[in-house]
């Protein structure tokens, strides 16, 4: 590369550029005088030349990049910026003081150690004989604002810190940052190294703080539903996060605003994170503000994350279920009791005996529900030994199974299917009830699998966990109770689990070449969901307890399916979303039904929302229609921030068809305290801009190694000739000129 000037004017080319120009030119010239020589009218092909070779000579220069270099000499003396991180961090306590610093205290918290080197005034070295000025700046303090949810959100944000020093000052010399790299929103703070480098300012930090993690149990999330029945169980998952180095037995606390509690006794282990849940019993209507917590254990520094604040609704019950079945066997008849004694249940029987007829008496109905109003009001189905028939009168017609499908899918209803021994579920097949069955069932086989001796049920470990099968106050006694059931003697010819299912007991006895045969098995189809039972025989789960168990299970069961279609459920209009508990920034995605005023799905009609965020703003969205024969819509919005927002859908044009919830967004802290310091990423960023990460004990050796820097350099403006807008247009007009003095030398 040969660089060379003249004056303010440089050049930027190699050797063999250089002599391709000065060839060109030689020839060019070279040509130029002899077509003069040879012209009849010399001067005016002297003038055309003289243009040719102007035109020539100025592609030429061109090709040696050509910039326009200026000096601007600063006024200012050269700058150092001291900038500091106040955020939520700092205030972790694991920065040990370094022996050149008098204190009593060995390990002080990284805010403090920051501000006893700011007391120490250890930049006035860099002043001395005004060879520099200092500036002092901070970034990452929380705001003022006393709201929680405000404070939640706030965050590091070193890359925009790094960017304004570097937009603000004048004459950069250098800057020191104090911190402990902990950045959480924002782009990665190396673009700004980038930037720094570039400028030729280096960048120095100072870590402070500790790499490994303090010992410490973190109760990280809550993940409670946001509404349970009054007088049921609800169950609350929890995560805890542990950095000690041991084993911790502890107690999980869940307690109410009016001082009602419950306890779980866990174990933690060491260095893990836990996953665990704890049942709570909804006992009043209306809101409960619930906190649950572990107490602080030995050794651990950090208790401000040992608990977590949730509100759950409590709403009265009333589910409508809707049983078909064929022979009455043992578990239809415990299950119609089950089902017509719970007070939060209204069950409609419907019994289509192939010999005697259909039932009669209390609970019963007559006629499979023909029309959508009627049939969209029930939250569960049952299906039992059940198949085709074209009458209706012995089993369900094709179109009646396919209602039942529809009603699972687009209303969030849920379906139960409890095979029997007479095999009638495999006439389903014809019909697209068939397909929602979560299994697949061996066709050679459709009486079933049948036992001398009998076989217990096994849970699985997402069976463990299922508020499905719990069966007692809390884990240790549902295991005792799974364990002392009484068996079964007969199972439905099941091969294996449909994929994306979930299993929650399988048969203890039998297996295959998929692993144990499923025998309670969960799926969603759509916004509903599907259970599939395959033994006829909970019923025998009474066994010396009488209806504990068996009315347990089953009235969980209703409860279960039923959750999401009724978490906003008016007379004409049923809204649910997902996720329960959004953050912010997480969206969230609404379903609902819409029904005309004599109870049928809306088919002609505009669902919309009303949104009210927590600050008062408002917003309208409408739905849209996805099925108009099951009046289902759907739509989505963007939580943009914590707190309650309010929720009105109603049906555009009809005020009084509306239905009004609230979804609460809570988000954890994005500032922690008490996670290690990430000197890493103020190592990659010191090393980008040729600066250096230093601990508080190098303090002396980072104030003479700045010392030493060079002055900084004159600000340079440069204008890149061959870049620049005139340049083409000096061309075209070279051109043009060229051009038309060729034309006027033939003409005169």
């Amino acid at each position: 590369m040969n660089n060379f000037n003249l004056g303010p004017l440089h050049f930027q080319t190699n050797t063999f550029v250089l002599a391709f120009v000065v060839i060109v030119l030689i020839v060019t010239a070279g040509l130029c005088i002899t077509a003069v020589r040879r012209s009849a009218r010399p001067r005016r092909t002297g003038t055309l030349e003289t243009i040719r070779f102007v035109c020539v000579l100025f592609v030429s220069i061109m090709l040696l990049g050509p910039e326009w270099r200026t000096v601007q000499e600063s006024d200012l003396q050269p700058e150092i910026v001291i900038v500091t991180d106040e955020s939520l961090s700092m205030s972790t306590t694991d920065a040990r003081v370094p022996e050149t610093m008098e204190s009593e205290e060995k390990v002080i918290t990284r805010e403090k150690l920051v501000d006893n080197l700011l007391a120490s005034e250890f930049w006035k070295p860099f002043e001395a004989e005004s060879k520099n000025r200092v500036t002092l700046s901070t970034f990452g303090a929380p705001p003022e604002d006393t709201d929680p949810a405000l404070r939640a959100m706030a965050g590091t944000d070193i890359n925009d810190a790094l960017q304004k020093i570097l937009e603000a000052g004048r004459n950069l010399r250098a800057v020191v940052m104090l911190g402990d790299g902990d950045w959480n929103i924002g782009k990665s703070p190396v673009a700004a190294a980038q930037q720094f480098r570039l400028k030729d300012v280096p960048l120095y930090a100072l870590g402070t703080g500790s790499q490994q993690r303090l010992p410490d149990l973190d109760l990280d999330s809550v993940n409670a539903p946001t509404y349970g029945i009054v007088g049921e169980n609800v169950q609350i998952p929890f995560t805890i996060q542990s950095s000690l180095g041991r084993d911790v037995r502890t107690i999980v606390r869940i307690r109410s605003d009016s001082g009602k509690e419950r306890t779980k006794d866990i174990t933690i282990r060491a260095n893990s994170t836990h996953y665990d849940s704890i049942l709570w019993r909804i006992e009043k209507e209306g809101a409960s503000a619930l906190s649950l917590s572990i107490p602080a254990t030995n050794g651990e520094l950090v208790q401000s994350n040992n608990s977590r604040d949730f509100i759950i609704s409590g709403k009265p019950e009333s589910i409508k279920v809707l049983v078909v079945e064929t022979l009455p066997r043992w578990e239809y008849r415990f299950i119609r009791n089950a089902l017509s004694r719970d007070p939060g249940v209204d069950v409609d029987c419907l019994l289509l005996h192939p010999n005697l007829g259909k039932g009669d008496g209390p609970d019963y109905i007559q006629e499979f529900p023909e029309n959508l109003e009627d049939l969209q009001k029930y939250d569960v189905v049952f299906v039992g030994d059940v198949g085709l028939s074209e009458d209706g009168e012995s089993g369900l017609t094709t179109e009646q199974a396919n209602l039942i499908k529809g009603l699972v899918e687009n209303q969030a209803s849920g379906v139960v299917f409890i095979p029997g021994a007479q095999g009638n579920q495999f006439k389903l097949e014809e019909t697209e009830l068939y397909d929602l069955i979560p299994v697949i069932l061996d066709k050679d086989n459709p009486t079933g699998l049948s036992d001398s001796i009998d076989a217990s049920m096994r849970l699985t470990s997402e069976g463990e966990k299922s508020l499905l099968t719990m069966l007692g106050d809390d884990e240790t006694e549902n295991e005792v109770i799974w364990q002392d059931l009484p068996g079964f003697y007969w199972q439905a010819p099941v091969v294996k689990a449909k994929a994306g299912t979930t299993v929650l007991a399988v048969n203890a006895n039998r297996s295959n070449a998929s692993g144990r045969l499923p025998i309670l098995v969960t799926s969603r189809a759509g916004a509903g969901k599907v259970l599939y039972m395959a033994t006829d025989s909970a019923w025998r789960w009474r066994r010396g307890v009488e209806d504990l168990y068996h009315y347990r299970f089953w009235g969980q069961v209703a409860r279960w399916m039923s959750y999401q279609r009724n978490m906003a459920a008016g007379e004409r209009v049923r809204l649910f979303y997902t996720p329960e508990r959004p953050k912010p920034g997480d969206p969230v995605f609404l379903s609902a039904n819409a029904f005309s005023e004599n109870g049928a799905p809306l088919t002609e009609g505009n669902l919309q929302i009303d949104l009210t965020a927590p600050n008062g703003t408002s917003q309208r969205i409408e739905l849209a229609q996805d099925d108009a024969s099951w009046g289902s819509f759907s739509g989505q919005f963007k939580i943009s921030q914590p707190g309650t927002w309010g929720v009105k859908a109603f049906i555009a044009g009809d005020d009084s068809a509306s239905i009004e919830t609230k979804i609460i967004s809570q988000t954890d802290d994005i500032e922690k305290t008490g996670l290690p310091a990430r000197f890493e990423v103020l190592e990659e960023m010191t090393k980008v801009s040729r600066g250096r990460l230093v601990t508080a004990a190098q303090l002396e050796e980072l104030v003479k190694e700045i010392n030493a820097l060079p002055e900084p350099q004159p600000l340079v403006n440069s204008i890149k000739l061959w870049a620049h807008w005139l340049a083409p247009t000096i061309l075209v007009i070279l051109l043009s000129l060229f051009w038309m003095g060729r034309k006027l030398n033939g003409t005169f």
